[in-house]
Parts: structure tokens; sequence; C-alpha cells
């Protein structure tokens, strides 16, 4: 059995479990590596491209002023990789590097997210509520190579950046710019 939502069929519970069954008695063989962004958003564009798989939304963000951002599985797979391209290109980050993004919930903090899976690279989410302090204390103890922040939350970013050994880039995302920081937009 299965519900509706928005008129396509979900998986409920049940459907779940038979699948994870098999690898839970080591009946399925595991990948020795996973990741989710080539291995489960792609298979499922895939899957939609070919007609297998119900058109729905993989993204779907709409703020407090009704303003809607809606990807595909298609859609987002080709940002996330554009966004991957960009950390590892402009900000000359490698798989296992580390990522402080201190931003608010925008569309680009998911698309960060899966771009950083893509790309092995860690990502360190930090809240719009962070201080100064806080900030910098999590650039040391991660010892962060790259900063993502939103061009409000900028400021209170640059206030602690000189004594931030590690860090080679740092990101803006939103419409504005600031000497010294790539622009994401643009470079997407």
């Amino acid at each position: 059995p299965s519900r509706s939502f928005h008129g396509n069929n979900r998986l409920l519970t049940s459907q779940i479990v038979s699948y994870y069954e098999p690898i839970n008695q080591c009946k399925k063989e595991l990948p020795e590596y996973f990741n989710f962004a080539s291995d489960v958003l792609d298979e499922w564009a895939r899957l939609e491209k070919d007609g297998r798989k119900p058109a729905n939304p993989a993204f779907w963000w709409v703020n407090e002023e009704g303003e809607e951002v809606k990807w595909s599985f298609e859609e987002l797979g080709s940002l996330s990789r554009k966004a991957a391209n960009v950390l590892s290109g402009a900000c000359g980050l490698q798989p296992g590097d580390r990522v402080i993004a201190v931003l608010p919930r925008v569309p680009e903090w998911w698309l960060l997210n899966v771009a950083c899976m893509r790309a092995g690279i860690v990502l360190i989410p930090g809240t719009s509520q962070l201080t100064a302090k806080d900030i910098s204390y999590r650039l040391q103890a991660s010892k962060a190579k790259c900063i993502i922040t939103s061009d409000t939350l900028a400021p209170a970013v640059e206030s602690v950046l000189p004594g931030s050994q590690f860090l080679t880039s740092k990101l803006l995302v939103g419409q504005g710019s600031r000497d010294g920081w790539l622009n994401f937009k643009e470079l997407l």
C-alpha cells in the first residue's frame, strides 16, 4: 500500500524496510564508495528522464514573501555539479577539505550541501546567528580552507578573518560584492 502525496505514490515504511532487509542480512552488496549526490540524486534524475519515476520536485523552497524556487532532480544535479566545480575550481578545494557555510536557509544552502557531497568536501554548517567569536572558533578548530556566507553576514565574518591561518578562499552568496570575495552566483 502507498499513500498519495501531490497525486504521486510514495514509498511507505514497509516498502523502505523491504528494500533494506537484504542489506541488513548481508545478502546485498554494499558499494565500497557511496555518494548520495551521484548514487541517489543522479539515479532519480535518470529514472524521471526515462519515465520510470513520476516527476516530483527534488527541491522546493518558499520564503516569507511567497517567492519560490523549484528544481527537478535533473536541475538539482546539474546545478550541484556546477557548484562543485566552483568549489574545486575557483576555490581550489580538494576532497576532504573543510568548508564553513554561515548562511540563512536560502536555496544556495541546500545546493552547496549537495555540491560538497558530490565533491567529497566536508561542509560545516553554521547558522546566521553565530557571533564573530563562534565563527572564529569554528574556523580555527576545523582548519577550514573556505568560508561561505551571504552579503549581509559578511561584515561579521570579515571581522575574524585576520586570525584564520588556514583560510584560502571566501565565497559570497547574494547580489552584492565585496573586495577579496568570490561571487558564487557569477561563478555558477
